[in-house]
């Protein structure tokens, strides 16, 4: 009896009614934070990451004055105000409880971003170099979602403004269709990763040299005439690439060909290319270089050097070594080199 005196009396006190209401969200509020805490915490404690203990800590603060402000929302419908000053009042308490959920939804972005890009081999196009993207990325979409439920809880028709936004968004992808086919060719390239940095690659549009640099928008590719190129990623992306420091190691094959006279000494020829193969400092060992006879040609017997280097860029350098030592050695044992002849007969007539 008692208690239905208490409650017909706090019907009849709506501002002593309101104030029961604050009462109560600040206790409710208190007890669903505490439960939230120690049962999540409880779970992560099994988990060998922090990243548990970091997202729980970022969001039980925002679930926190969420349950308190609803409970303030009830109190302030409860007394008797202008429907202008409830609504205003309203309006004002959802959109701070949006603008808490849109920060504290930021933060644990930042977080998880940070956690991937330290474990390259859970997200590989989240690294250190990528994160201020994916952070711009996320303000922007975070932002975005603020703004249209903040619009929302104002009872605002957003209809027309996702429309403008929509062709708006149309508008700027034309615009920079060439800036954002890099940035993501960017991304894809890191994602897939043909080369890094240090690599020895060469592209089917001509360029060839060092990557020095894998960014967002462009990679550098240092030539061997110590000339850096700025190569834009939506280029490399369209491009067959040759990494010719991939495979399992930097080693590489090289190649020589020549021919010998007919009526040469096969075995006398292939030695002398096989000997100052094994005796260059440049070549490698293992594998063990090689000299194949492979064709009869129109003018001589074709011979083929195959030689290991230890690094691509001596490409150039090795055969040039070789070629030489070669050419002297064979001039030296009367070894002769054909090439092309073409024997012109004149025949005379009388006029």
């Amino acid at each position: 009896m008692e208690f239905n005196n208490l409650l017909d009396a706090l019907n009849q006190n709506k501002p002593l009614l309101a104030l029961v209401y604050v009462i109560i969200s600040f206790i409710a509020a208190f007890i669903i934070d505490q439960i939230f805490i120690r049962v999540f915490r409880a779970i992560v404690k099994k988990s060998q990451t922090s990243l548990d203990d970091q997202i729980v800590e970022v969001l039980h603060k925002p679930l926190y004055y969420s349950i308190l402000f609803f409970g303030l929302n009830i109190s302030i419908k409860l007394l008797d105000l202008p429907e202008v000053a409830i609504y205003s009042i309203a309006g004002g308490l959802k959109t701070l409880i949006i603008i808490m959920w849109s920060f504290a939804l930021f933060r644990a972005f930042i977080i998880l971003i940070e956690w991937f890009s330290r474990r390259t081999d859970k997200l590989p196009f989240i690294q250190a170099k990528t994160i201020p993207l994916f952070e711009n990325l996320g303000k922007i979409i975070i932002f975005l979602l603020c703004v249209y439920f903040v619009m929302v809880s104002w009872d605002i028709d957003v209809t027309a403004w996702v429309a403008s936004a929509g062709i708006l968004s149309v508008v700027i992808g034309f615009a920079a269709k060439d800036t954002l086919g890099n940035l993501f060719a960017g991304i894809f390239i890191m994602a897939d990763s043909p080369y890094k940095e240090g690599d020895y690659i060469n592209l089917d549009t001509g360029e060839r040299g060092f990557v020095r640099h894998i960014g967002i928008r462009s990679t550098r590719i240092l030539t061997r005439d110590a000339v850096e190129i700025t190569i834009p990623n939506s280029v490399i992306a369209t491009s067959k690439i040759i990494n010719e420091s991939g495979g399992y190691s930097e080693q590489e094959r090289i190649r020589i060909t020549l021919g010998v006279a007919y009526g040469t000494k096969i075995e006398k020829a292939k030695g002398i290319m096989y000997n100052i193969a094994i005796d260059s400092e440049n070549v490698i060992n293992d594998p063990e270089p090689r000299v194949r006879f492979r064709t009869f040609g129109d003018s001589g017997l074709n011979l083929q050097l195959l030689a290991w280097i230890d690094k691509p860029e001596k490409r150039g350098l090795v055969i040039d070594e070789l070629s030489t030592k070669i050419y002297n050695a064979f001039n030296e044992e009367k070894i002769e080199i054909p090439f092309p002849q073409r024997t012109v007969h004149i025949k005379k007539t009388d006029i």
